[in-house]
């Protein structure tokens, strides 16, 4: 693989899920004063998901959605692109085990079934995640974790060294937990796929709408740079941009997430490699590494120190280079060679990172209402579960409009204990430290979700 290719060679924080929406042409901007029932702000997975759901709920509401850039802008469409189950955080008794995974394997079959229905031109598949180990403590925890989901009645599988062999051959693994269920997705094409389907609907969607202002009253006033929109409710469907919004600046912090994608393997190149299978693959290092083949046979790798910018939460700016990642995506890369030392030879076409939001809770995810006249919904914090939660965030947001979320209490994300973020700088300084210490290096947390 050669990381030092010319950089006219590789996309400047392009995505290969953008490049797989060619000819996306953005929605008119907002231009004009209006009224509406529901804003939502933001157009990624949980904006668009909650769009496609409350519309279906509410046909007769005017829904309006407003994305500062385009759809599928942010870590929608610069992420891993792993659909992965569970529900990190809460209690892990046998009940809360089972209710978690059937939650999260629910919400990965209509993300499915919603491709299906609309017949949307996305490319995704549930071919499965292997969770590999690298230590044989870990092997022989995963080992217990898994018969006990077995037990259960879940369909997770162990694998030894010597099973896993016959399907990925990568160095240093000692055995995999399989989840049969978990897949990937390309989250672009999917949200800008279902923005056809929000304006039959009768969603009015506006890209390049930055929320310049938010006034939070009995009716919401919010200002854009050519127009206002005053409307009874608003969805925070921002995830890391909230706080630039005035809300949660001391719940999450956002951090910049890595992925790189090679050219498109041959049958020859994969066998080489020791990829014999299309499922996707991350490990029990605290500095998760995660893999997956597309269905178009790109290796997609992702993993590293995720980076917190200085006062972020209080407006610096972050350009999206790339190129000042450059060691970052090298040690990554060694990363790669580590575990499959015939994939140097693969080209990479294409690096980019996507700014998440982590929460101190260690919940995947924060779903609620809040405000003095409960007219502000929101969900975000998903602490790299986002692709599965984000998308089941519209189901839970509009039966909390509805007042029918009995289904939900209990979950961990739901109105979950918010731990404060202290100021800058033991921000800094503490984000340094959780990022470290995110995902511990015990089977548990590999097998249940971690």
């Amino acid at each position: 693989m050669n990381m030092h290719a010319n950089k006219e060679d590789i996309d400047d924080n392009h995505s290969v899920w953008v490049e797989a929406t060619p000819h996306y042409q953005p929605q008119p901007a907002l231009r004009e004063n209006i009224i509406a029932d529901l804003v939502i702000i933001g157009g990624g997975f949980t904006g668009v998901s909650t769009a496609y759901h409350f519309s279906r709920r509410y046909p007769q509401k005017r829904v309006i959605l407003l994305e500062a850039k385009t759809l599928g802008n942010g870590a929608s469409g610069r992420n891993g692109g792993q659909m992965l189950s569970w529900i990190r955080g809460g209690v892990e008794d046998d009940a809360s085990l089972q209710r978690n995974y059937r939650v999260t394997c629910a919400a990965m079959d209509t993300i499915e079934g919603i491709i299906r229905k609309h017949q949307l031109p996305v490319s995704y598949q549930r071919s499965g995640v292997f969770h590999a180990l690298t230590t044989s403590r870990g092997a022989e925890q995963a080992q217990a974790d898994v018969e006990r989901l077995q037990r259960l009645g879940l369909p997770l599988q162990y694998l030894t060294s010597q099973s896993l062999a016959q399907r990925v051959k990568a160095n240093g693994v000692v055995g995999a937990a399989f989840d049969p269920n978990e897949g990937e997705l390309n989250g672009c094409q999917y949200v800008r796929a279902l923005r056809s389907v929000l304006l039959n609907s009768g969603v009015a969607v506006y890209e390049n709408t930055m929320v310049l202002a938010l006034h939070e009253e009995a009716t919401i006033r919010l200002v854009t740079p050519f127009g206002e929109v005053r409307t009874a409710a608003i969805v925070l469907a921002t995830n890391a941009y909230t706080p630039r919004l005035g809300y949660f600046r001391s719940a999450i912090f956002p951090a910049h997430a890595h992925n790189f994608a090679t050219a498109p393997l041959t049958p020859e190149q994969l066998a080489e490699i020791g990829w014999l299978v299309g499922a996707g693959i991350d490990d029990d290092y605290s500095l998760l590494s995660y893999m997956a083949l597309t269905p178009e046979k790109r290796l997609v790798f992702g993993g590293s120190p995720a980076g917190y910018r200085y006062l972020y939460n209080n407006g610096t700016s972050f350009s999206g280079s790339p190129e000042s990642w450059t060691a970052v995506f090298k040690k990554m890369h060694r990363t790669l060679t580590d575990y499959f030392p015939a994939a140097a030879s693969i080209p990479v076409t294409h690096r980019w990172t996507g700014t998440v939001a982590l929460n101190l809770s260690g919940v995947s995810g924060m779903m609620g209402i809040r405000g003095e006249h409960r007219n502000v919904y929101y969900a975000l914090g998903y602490n790299g579960h986002g692709v599965t939660l984000a998308n089941l965030a519209g189901q839970v947001l509009t039966d909390l409009y509805s007042g029918d979320d009995e289904k939900w209490r209990g979950l961990p994300f739901y109105h979950p204990r918010i731990f404060p973020i202290p100021p800058e700088p033991l921000r800094w300084v503490g984000a340094q430290i959780y990022m470290k210490l995110l995902v511990p290096r015990y089977a548990s947390h590999v097998v249940l979700g971690g």
